[in-house]
């Protein structure tokens, strides 16, 4: 009897194992030490797993799958099957390499899918560089890439301009969410700070437009941020504090999260708190035009303009933010999970340096402009659910809310009135997407999305002296802006050489505004607007690789920009001498792209990538002059004024290329290098045309990187090459504030050149240090369009510690 219970044994056993699920433990392979953070993924986009603490990870959902990636920063991907993982007993080991060629995206169809899948390009930041690069905020994160070029009007700022486009013709995503509002402007934004580096998991860049996955606004790219959540399987007390230092700006950052699991509920905290003082700039090179030679100070109740001690100091642009997060993770079954998220970001009042050194006939044209505090606030929950039916195998439903306000106070010098105008942005969103895996690695992902944003503007002018407040005009109408839409994405692995991705979006936009709070201060001659808009977008893609070494992708995409309340409703100074007026009468803006994606690797040694791209934007809507009741000139807080407004009255035209490489000199060494140059052309109203606003000098940066076990080093060059005045925009050419001059007496931005070095080293399995040198030959220098010089010489010193 004992000997015939044998063979029951051991199936009991057997199926034990697989009820308790399959484990993998990951390893280095020359120390043999557990490498944990190591993602795993497979031809299901929807499925992924991360090694823990101990290098291991539950893979039971993995049973049976063909492909499966192995993927962790610095070390060779590896792609394997179950079968295979299963005759090496499910232990695996990795070899180091600085060159990672499979990396999981979610950008280009909102679930996990292998960048090698996708036709457009798309760029990955991975957080285990964040210490590394040691950026300031979200918008030097997005710049250290080298493929985002960053605008900034003032220290507290940070505008990412991709492929020619910028501000609400790019599109922000948090944790699967639009950030986008109804009033994003057509200027440079400064939203992407309100995003706490330190608390990123996950950063992706998806180049060109992403209009059929996202809607509205993503015409130049996507910028999708993913923040850290908590691991259900930590069940103890895990955390990270972390302070930085830098001497530029005198900042002082001190960040920590906790988190905690038990197996079914999981907790993460995360706090932030940020001060920066007044940037100073470098002093080699450079233009005396940059110089911050005098400031405003009010004395005994007069302004006064004071000469600068320091004129390298920039005074009038130091700011202080707090960012805190809060996730909570839900599994109630083995197919069922929720999270929760809750998001706030604040700052300080933020100076609007570029305003603070305008001047008029040789003075000082503000005593004060600032955008008053900043903030953010997202509460969202998540459902995750995975049932293998006829019509779906996953199903993500994320619905969000979120509350923005902004604010602008601002008072002409000698002027005793300042004027402050209020700013309330009620977001509500629901997404729900479903993916369904066919055969053959084919995969079909749609879904809804509802999108309602309620608007409420508020004004008053004060009398600095007697404190009296009056009404004044509002910014924008008390609006609402709505979406709807449906969509659908189809990736189709025709056959080992080719693969074949489409995509379709229907979107039904509408927008209301009441104008009656501005009509006794302008003679709008209407009092509400009622529109909708109807939008159909679509992509298609083909992957062909003749070797698996090389692919060729090209790409056709369309994208639109519905009207919000800042295109039909923004009543503002948008320049010296000029205002912009309300214009309801707008259509869509529509971008149809056409892109190549080459790209070429040699083992895990050499990688070589390469876009070419041109995209039309159709109807674009531009400021153009305009009347108002007739009127072509208006006083406007006092000020005679020319009428702007926002007209479908062009097209433009971004070509360009982007390119880059990378070589493994040594498996711990890696060189890289990425440049990017772009050329925009739009149509002014005479029909003639100018050089794009948004399209930036070709950019740059190189890269040497040593990336030891303990030791990391990083030699960067960033660069920017020079707009000479004949290929300025006609819209910067009216900014001679933030320019220098030719030897002509024209405004023009000069090129720039800089270098860098970072490093880390780990002390110990707990303490990690960091220190920086940026700018090291201390270049005295402003990014085009930006307001704010960059800073000079400067130091930072980060100390992370881990329990």
């Amino acid at each position: 009897m004992r000997l015939a219970s044998l063979p029951l044994m051991y199936l009991f056993f057997f199926l034990q194992g697989w009820c308790f699920g399959q484990e993998i433990s990951i390893r280095d392979a020359e120390k043999g030490l557990p490498l944990p953070g190591v993602l795993v993924y497979s031809s299901d986009p929807g499925l992924t797993v991360m090694t823990n603490t101990e290098g291991k990870a539950d893979l039971t959902s993995f049973n049976g799958k063909k492909n499966l990636m192995i993927q962790l920063l610095g070390y060779q991907s590896l792609a394997i099957s179950w079968e295979e993982l299963s005759q090496k007993d499910f232990i695996l080991y990795l070899h180091p390499s600085p060159i990672t060629l499979d990396i999981a995206v979610i950008s280009a169809s909102r679930w996990n899918q292998n960048s090698q899948e996708v036709a457009g390009k798309v760029r990955h930041l991975d957080s285990q560089q964040l210490l590394l690069r040691n950026p300031a905020n979200a918008a030097d994160w997005l710049g250290s890439s080298g493929e985002v070029f960053i605008q900034k009007s003032q220290m507290g700022g940070g505008s990412p301009m991709i492929r020619g486009f910028s501000a609400n013709r790019l599109l922000y995503a948090v944790d699967g969410i639009r950030m986008n509002t109804a009033i994003f402007r057509s200027g440079n934004l400064q939203n992407v700070i309100s995003i706490d580096p330190f608390s990123l998991k996950n950063t992706e860049v998806l180049f060109g437009p992403g209009s059929v996955m996202y809607g509205s606004d993503a015409i130049g790219g996507v910028m999708v941020f993913e923040t850290l959540s908590p691991d259900l399987d930590q069940k103890k007390i895990k955390g990270t504090v972390l302070t930085r230092l830098s001497s530029a700006s005198g900042e002082k950052t001190v960040h920590a999260s906790v988190a905690y699991g038990t197996g079914k509920w999981s907790f993460l905290t995360s706090a932030t708190h940020f001060d920066f003082g007044d940037l100073t700039m470098g002093k080699v090179g450079g233009q005396e035009s940059y110089l911050r030679t005098e400031y405003v100070l009010r004395e005994n109740g007069t302004d006064v303009q004071k000469v600068n001690s320091n004129p390298y100091r920039q005074i009038g642009s130091g700011y202080s933010q707090v960012n805190l997060m809060q996730k909570v993770n839900w599994e109630a079954n083995e197919k069922s999970k929720f999270e929760y998220g809750f998001h706030f970001s604040s700052t300080s009042n933020l100076p609007r340096y570029d305003r603070l050194i305008e001047k008029r006939e040789g003075r000082l044209r503000f005593s004060r402009w600032d955008y008053g505090p900043q903030k953010w606030m997202m509460n969202n929950l998540r459902w995750n659910y995975r049932n293998s039916t006829k019509w779906f195998d996953q199903i993500k439903v994320i619905g969000a809310y979120q509350l923005f306000e902004e604010s602008r106070i601002d008072r002409r010098f000698g002027d005793l009135l300042e004027y402050n105008r209020l700013e309330r942005v009620h977001a509500y969103s629901l997404n729900a997407d479903f993916l369904k895996n066919f055969e053959a690695d084919n995969f079909l992902s749609y879904g809804v999305e509802g999108v309602i944003n309620t608007v409420a503007s508020s004004g008053f002018s004060k009398n600095i002296s007697t404190l009296e407040k009056t009404p004044a005009s509002v910014r924008y109408p008390n609006s609402s802006w709505s979406s709807l839409a449906a969509y659908a994405s189809y990736h189709d692995q025709l056959s080992k050489k080719w693969k074949f991705q489409t995509a379709f979006r229907y979107n039904l936009n509408g927008i209301r505004a009441d104008f009656s709070s501005n009509r006794e201060f302008f003679p709008l001659p209407f009092s509400t607007s009622k529109d909708q808009f109807h939008s159909v977008t679509g992509n298609l893609g083909v992957i062909f690789q003749p070797e698996p070494s090389f692919s060729i992708a090209p790409l056709i995409s369309t994208g639109f920009r519905a009207p919000n309340v800042d295109d039909i409703g923004k009543i503002f100074d948008s320049e010296p001498g000029a205002v912009l007026v309300p214009n309801p009468n707008l259509r869509p803006e529509y971008a149809y792209n056409t892109e190549i994606n080459l790209n070429k690797h040699i083992q895990n040694w050499i990688k070589i990538d390469f876009t070419g791209f041109y995209t039309l934007l159709d109807q674009a809507l531009v400021r153009r002059p305009f009347t108002l009741n007739g009127q072509s000139e208006i006083v406007y807080d006092g000020e005679l004024s020319q009428v702007l407004a926002i007209q479908n009255g062009a097209f433009a035209e971004i070509v360009g290329f982007q390119a880059g490489f990378e070589i493994a000199i040594h498996k711990r060494l890696l060189w890289s290098s990425t440049y990017n140059w772009q050329k925009g052309t739009e149509e002014l109203e005479d029909q003639s045309t100018s050089p794009s606003r948004h399209a930036a000098p070709a950019f740059g940066l190189t890269r040497l990187a040593y990336l030891g076990q303990k030791l990391k080093l990083d030699l960067s060059m960033q660069y920017s090459a020079e707009m000479p005045f004949e290929k300025m925009p006609l819209e910067e050419i009216g900014k001679p504030a933030i320019y220098a001059r030719d030897a002509n007496g024209n405004p023009y931005s000069p090129g720039w050149l800089v270098f860098h070095l970072n490093s880390t080293y780990q002390l110990n399995p707990i303490l990690q240090i960091s220190a920086t040198v940026e700018n090291i030959t201390d270049q005295q220098y402003r990014s085009y369009s930006s307001g704010i010089v960059a800073p000079g010489r400067n130091f930072t010193l980060s100390v992370k510690g881990s329990f």
